[in-house]
C-alpha cells in the first residue's frame, strides 16, 4: 500500500491509496477527497495520506479489513508505530533515538507523529461511519478528560462554558513533551545575516525576524497589494494558490507593522535591484540566478535549504535551528521587552492564547525578578554571618 497523487477528471490533484497491483482503496480515497473538499491544508492531506498508508499496511500484514478493526487492534497498531523506524530523510528538528527492524536501522518515530497518525485513523473511522460504510463505533475510543475542564486559562470555544460538549481525548495516545521555543542568540543572528549573499534572502529573513512572520506567510506575500511602504506594514492574507504549496497557517487575515526601517528597506532593495524583472508573477519571493527555475515562486524547501546551509557553514546548525526559529526569536524579544500577551497573540496570528503563552515561559519576567530578589536576599544573609 502506498500513497500517490493523481489528477482527476477536473484537473485537480488528489491523493489515493493504492496496493501493489495499483488498485485504489476506495474508502481511503473518498476520505482524502473529503478533506480536500473541506479546504484542509495540502500538507495536512498529504500527512494523513501517509498516515493511512501505515495503517492499511498494518492491516494487510494481518489480513484484516478495516471493517473488522476493534479497540484491541488499535492498541496493537500503537505498539507497531512505536517500533516502526523512520528512514525517509526529512527536516529533523528534534533529537531522535535509533531503532531497528528487519529492514535495518532508522529513527524512532516522534510522539507527535504517532499521535497525528492516530488522529488520522480516528478521523477516517468517523468519516466511514458518516457515509455508512462502517457499522460499529469508532475503534479509536475517546474518554472524558476532566483535567482539561479544570484548566481555566485554556482556549475556550465561542460558547465558553455554556457549551454542552464535554472535554475528551483519545484513549490510545502517546505522551508528548511540551517543548519550549528556542530563540536564536544575538551572536548567531548576526552571523547568519552577515553571511547572506543576496538581498532576497536578507529581505525574507528580516520579515521573519522583525515581523514574526511564518515562512509560508513570507512566501505568500504579493506585490503590490500586500506591502504598504508608506504605512510601514505588510498584509498577511489567507490564500491557497501558491504553485509550490506554501501557505499561511492561520485562516484569518492580519496586518503586521514593521517600524524598523531596515526591513522594508531590504524588501525595496530586493524588488528594485535583484528580483527578476521579466517575471509576470505577483509573488514577492522568486527564484533568481540563471537556472531553468528562474522567475518561479520560491518554495519552502528552497527557503529552508538556504537557511540550513548558512547555519551549517557557520557552525551554528542544531536540530531546532530552522527558519521558524527567527519567528521564535521575534516573539521572545517582544515579550521580554514588555509586549502584552494579548497583543503579541494578535501580532503573531495565533488562534489560541495557549500558542502565545509558550513564549512567556521562555523568560518569565516575574519569575526572574523574584529569583533575583531571593538570591540577593540570600547573599545578604550570608554576608552578615550567623548571629
Amino acid at each position: 500500500m502506498r500513497a500517490v497523487q493523481v489528477v482527476d477528471e477536473h484537473g485537480v490533484r488528489r491523493w489515493l491509496l493504492q496496493d501493489e497491483a495499483g488498485s485504489p482503496q476506495p474508502a481511503a480515497g473518498r476520505f482524502l477527497r473529503h478533506l480536500q473538499n473541506r479546504a484542509m491544508s495540502p500538507n495536512t492531506v498529504a500527512a494523513y495520506a501517509r498516515d493511512l498508508t501505515l495503517f492499511f499496511r498494518f492491516l494487510a500484514d494481518r489480513q484484516l479489513p478495516f471493517g473488522g478493526v476493534g479497540p484491541a487492534v488499535i492498541v496493537d497498531f500503537l505498539d507497531h508505530l512505536t517500533r516502526l523506524p523512520v528512514r525517509r530523510p526529512g527536516k529533523q528538528q528534534t533529537l531522535s533515538t535509533v531503532t531497528h527492524d528487519a529492514q535495518g536501522a532508522g529513527r524512532r518515530r516522534a510522539a507527535t507523529s504517532i499521535n497525528r497518525t492516530m488522529a488520522a485513523v480516528s478521523s477516517f473511522y468517523e468519516f466511514v461511519i458518516t457515509i455508512e460504510e462502517y457499522g460499529g463505533e469508532n475503534p479509536v475510543r475517546k474518554i472524558d478528560d476532566p483535567a482539561l475542564a479544570r484548566v481555566s486559562d485554556r482556549h475556550q470555544p465561542f460558547m465558553g462554558r455554556a457549551s454542552r460538549q464535554r472535554p475528551v481525548r483519545r484513549a490510545v495516545r502517546v505522551k508528548t513533551v511540551r517543548s519550549l521555543p528556542r530563540p536564536m542568540t544575538p551572536e548567531d543572528v548576526d552571523a547568519v545575516f552577515g553571511s547572506l549573499r543576496t538581498t532576497r534572502d536578507r529581505a525574507i529573513f528580516l520579515l521573519m525576524l522583525d515581523g514574526g512572520l511564518r515562512p509560508g506567510e513570507v512566501l505568500g506575500l504579493r506585490l503590490p497589494d500586500d506591502i504598504e511602504y508608506g504605512r510601514r506594514r505588510v498584509h498577511i492574507r489567507h490564500r491557497d494558490d501558491h504553485p509550490k504549496g506554501a501557505r499561511q497557517k492561520s485562516r484569518s487575515d492580519r496586518v503586521v507593522d514593521l517600524h524598523d526601517p531596515r526591513t522594508l528597506a531590504a524588501v525595496s532593495s530586493y524588488v528594485m535591484t535583484e528580483r527578476p524583472r521579466e517575471s509576470g508573477s505577483a509573488f514577492l519571493s522568486l527564484v533568481g540566478g540563471n537556472g531553468k527555475r528562474r522567475t518561479e515562486p520560491l518554495s519552502y524547501q528552497g527557503l529552508w535549504r538556504v537557511f540550513a546551509r548558512r547555519c551549517q557553514r557557520l557552525g551554528v546548525r542544531t536540530p531546532w535551528t530552522t527558519p521558524h526559529a527567527l519567528r521564535h526569536t521575534h516573539a521572545t524579544h517582544m515579550w521580554e521587552s514588555g509586549m502584552r500577551e494579548l497583543t503579541l497573540q494578535k501580532r503573531l496570528g495565533h488562534a489560541s492564547p495557549e500558542s502565545t503563552r509558550i513564549y512567556t515561559r521562555v523568560s518569565d519576567r516575574e519569575v526572574l525578578a523574584d529569583y533575583t530578589a531571593a538570591t540577593a536576599a540570600l547573599a545578604a544573609r550570608e554576608d552578615q554571618g550567623p548571629r
